[in-house]
Protein backbone atom coordinates (compact mmCIF):
# COMPACT_ATOMS: atom_id res chain seq x y z
CA UNK A 1 0.00 0.00 0.00
CA UNK A 2 1.50 3.29 -1.04
CA UNK A 3 5.07 4.29 -0.38
CA UNK A 4 4.91 3.86 3.37
CA UNK A 5 7.65 1.99 5.19
CA UNK A 6 4.92 0.39 7.29
CA UNK A 7 3.62 -2.88 5.90
CA UNK A 8 0.94 -5.39 6.71
CA UNK A 9 3.02 -8.23 8.11
CA UNK A 10 0.29 -10.89 8.19
CA UNK A 11 -2.59 -9.76 5.99
CA UNK A 12 -5.10 -12.17 7.54
CA UNK A 13 -4.49 -11.07 11.15
CA UNK A 14 -5.89 -8.09 13.11
CA UNK A 15 -4.00 -4.80 12.67
CA UNK A 16 -4.24 -1.39 14.28
CA UNK A 17 -4.30 1.34 11.60
CA UNK A 18 -4.47 5.10 11.33
CA UNK A 19 -5.92 6.71 8.22
CA UNK A 20 -5.26 10.43 8.00
CA UNK A 21 -6.70 13.07 5.70
CA UNK A 22 -3.97 14.79 3.70
CA UNK A 23 -2.30 17.53 5.76
CA UNK A 24 -4.70 16.78 8.64
CA UNK A 25 -7.49 18.77 6.94
CA UNK A 26 -10.74 18.54 8.99
CA UNK A 27 -13.26 16.83 6.71
CA UNK A 28 -15.20 14.56 9.08
CA UNK A 29 -17.20 17.34 10.69
CA UNK A 30 -20.59 16.46 9.20
CA UNK A 31 -22.73 13.33 9.40
CA UNK A 32 -22.60 13.05 5.60
CA UNK A 33 -18.81 12.71 5.46
CA UNK A 34 -18.62 10.21 8.32
CA UNK A 35 -21.53 8.37 6.71
CA UNK A 36 -19.40 7.72 3.64
CA UNK A 37 -16.82 6.01 5.86
CA UNK A 38 -19.48 3.94 7.63
CA UNK A 39 -21.11 2.89 4.35
CA UNK A 40 -17.79 1.70 2.97
CA UNK A 41 -16.92 -0.19 6.15
CA UNK A 42 -20.35 -1.86 6.18
CA UNK A 43 -19.88 -2.95 2.56
CA UNK A 44 -16.49 -4.47 3.38
CA UNK A 45 -17.92 -6.09 6.51
CA UNK A 46 -20.53 -7.82 4.34
CA UNK A 47 -17.58 -9.24 2.39
CA UNK A 48 -15.77 -10.56 5.49
CA UNK A 49 -14.00 -7.59 7.11
CA UNK A 50 -14.10 -7.76 10.91
CA UNK A 51 -13.92 -4.45 12.76
CA UNK A 52 -12.94 -4.70 16.42
CA UNK A 53 -12.66 -1.01 17.28
CA UNK A 54 -12.74 2.40 15.60
CA UNK A 55 -12.88 6.09 16.22
CA UNK A 56 -13.43 8.85 13.68
CA UNK A 57 -12.18 12.34 14.51
CA UNK A 58 -12.30 15.42 12.28
CA UNK A 59 -9.20 14.57 10.24
CA UNK A 60 -8.33 10.92 10.86
CA UNK A 61 -9.61 7.59 11.99
CA UNK A 62 -8.15 4.75 13.99
CA UNK A 63 -9.25 1.21 13.26
CA UNK A 64 -8.54 -2.33 14.37
CA UNK A 65 -9.67 -4.71 11.68
CA UNK A 66 -9.04 -8.12 10.18
CA UNK A 67 -9.89 -9.87 6.90
CA UNK A 68 -8.44 -12.48 4.59
CA UNK A 69 -6.64 -9.74 2.63
CA UNK A 70 -6.60 -6.73 4.91
CA UNK A 71 -4.10 -4.82 2.79
CA UNK A 72 -6.36 -5.05 -0.26
CA UNK A 73 -9.52 -4.28 1.72
CA UNK A 74 -7.99 -1.14 3.21
CA UNK A 75 -6.76 -0.08 -0.24
CA UNK A 76 -10.33 -0.54 -1.55
CA UNK A 77 -11.68 1.43 1.43
CA UNK A 78 -9.31 4.35 0.81
CA UNK A 79 -9.95 4.34 -2.93
CA UNK A 80 -13.74 4.29 -2.64
CA UNK A 81 -13.97 6.79 0.22
CA UNK A 82 -11.60 9.25 -1.43
CA UNK A 83 -13.70 9.25 -4.62
CA UNK A 84 -16.97 9.53 -2.70
CA UNK A 85 -15.70 12.23 -0.35
CA UNK A 86 -14.24 14.29 -3.18
CA UNK A 87 -17.54 14.00 -5.08
CA UNK A 88 -19.39 15.18 -1.96
CA UNK A 89 -17.02 18.13 -1.48
CA UNK A 90 -17.39 19.10 -5.15
CA UNK A 91 -21.17 18.77 -5.04
CA UNK A 92 -21.34 20.97 -1.93
CA UNK A 93 -18.78 23.38 -3.44
CA UNK A 94 -16.45 23.22 -0.43
CA UNK A 95 -13.76 25.13 -2.28
CA UNK A 96 -11.51 25.81 0.72
CA UNK A 97 -11.00 22.10 1.43
CA UNK A 98 -10.72 21.14 -2.24
CA UNK A 99 -8.08 23.84 -2.75
CA UNK A 100 -6.06 22.41 0.14
CA UNK A 101 -6.38 18.85 -1.16
CA UNK A 102 -5.05 20.06 -4.53
CA UNK A 103 -2.28 22.19 -3.02
CA UNK A 104 -0.90 19.50 -0.69
CA UNK A 105 -1.19 16.68 -3.24
CA UNK A 106 2.09 14.79 -3.62
CA UNK A 107 3.98 15.62 -6.83
CA UNK A 108 4.05 11.99 -7.98
CA UNK A 109 0.23 11.92 -7.94
CA UNK A 110 0.12 13.58 -11.35
CA UNK A 111 -2.79 11.47 -12.57
CA UNK A 112 -5.31 13.30 -10.37
CA UNK A 113 -6.37 16.77 -9.35
CA UNK A 114 -6.71 15.99 -5.65
CA UNK A 115 -5.25 13.67 -3.05
CA UNK A 116 -7.57 12.86 -0.16
CA UNK A 117 -5.72 10.43 2.14
CA UNK A 118 -2.13 10.58 3.28
CA UNK A 119 -0.16 7.63 1.96
CA UNK A 120 -0.09 4.49 4.08
CA UNK A 121 -2.06 3.52 7.16
CA UNK A 122 0.80 2.65 9.54
CA UNK A 123 -0.48 -0.90 10.20
CA UNK A 124 0.61 -2.58 13.42
CA UNK A 125 0.03 -6.32 13.81
CA UNK A 126 -1.92 -7.10 16.98
CA UNK A 127 0.37 -9.66 18.57
CA UNK A 128 -1.38 -10.42 21.86
CA UNK A 129 -4.51 -9.91 23.89
CA UNK A 130 -2.66 -7.31 25.97
CA UNK A 131 -1.78 -5.35 22.83
CA UNK A 132 -5.37 -5.61 21.58
CA UNK A 133 -6.66 -4.15 24.85
CA UNK A 134 -4.07 -1.36 24.78
CA UNK A 135 -4.96 -0.36 21.22
CA UNK A 136 -8.70 -0.46 21.92
CA UNK A 137 -8.18 1.77 24.98
CA UNK A 138 -6.05 4.16 22.91
CA UNK A 139 -8.71 4.32 20.18
CA UNK A 140 -11.59 4.87 22.59
CA UNK A 141 -9.79 7.50 24.67
CA UNK A 142 -8.66 9.57 21.68
CA UNK A 143 -11.66 11.99 21.86
CA UNK A 144 -11.27 12.22 25.65
CA UNK A 145 -7.59 13.16 25.37
CA UNK A 146 -8.53 15.87 22.88
CA UNK A 147 -11.08 17.27 25.33
CA UNK A 148 -14.10 16.61 23.09
CA UNK A 149 -15.93 14.39 25.62
CA UNK A 150 -15.55 13.34 29.24
CA UNK A 151 -16.21 9.64 28.67
CA UNK A 152 -15.22 7.53 25.63
CA UNK A 153 -18.75 6.24 25.08
CA UNK A 154 -20.02 9.82 24.70
CA UNK A 155 -18.21 10.15 21.35
CA UNK A 156 -20.74 9.31 18.68
CA UNK A 157 -18.21 8.14 16.07
CA UNK A 158 -16.56 5.45 18.16
CA UNK A 159 -16.97 1.80 19.03
CA UNK A 160 -16.62 2.67 22.73
CA UNK A 161 -20.40 2.48 23.04
CA UNK A 162 -20.41 -1.13 21.87
CA UNK A 163 -17.90 -2.05 24.58
CA UNK A 164 -20.22 -0.73 27.32
CA UNK A 165 -23.28 -2.53 25.93
CA UNK A 166 -24.84 0.33 23.96
CA UNK A 167 -25.26 -0.13 20.19
CA UNK A 168 -23.04 2.22 18.21
CA UNK A 169 -23.25 3.43 14.63
CA UNK A 170 -21.27 0.44 13.30
CA UNK A 171 -21.62 -3.07 14.66
CA UNK A 172 -18.21 -4.25 15.80
CA UNK A 173 -16.75 -7.55 17.02
CA UNK A 174 -16.24 -7.10 20.75
CA UNK A 175 -15.18 -10.72 21.23
CA UNK A 176 -11.84 -11.54 19.75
Amino acid sequence: MGRSRYKFTQVDQPHFMTLTVLHWIPVFTRPETTGILFDSLRHLMNEGLKVYAYVILENHLHLIAQSHQLDKDIARFKSYTSRALLAYLQEKRVKSILDQLAFYKKAHKGDRQYQFWQEGVHPELIQSEVMMRQKIEYIHHNPVKRGYVDEPEHWRYSSARDYVGVPGLLEVQIRW
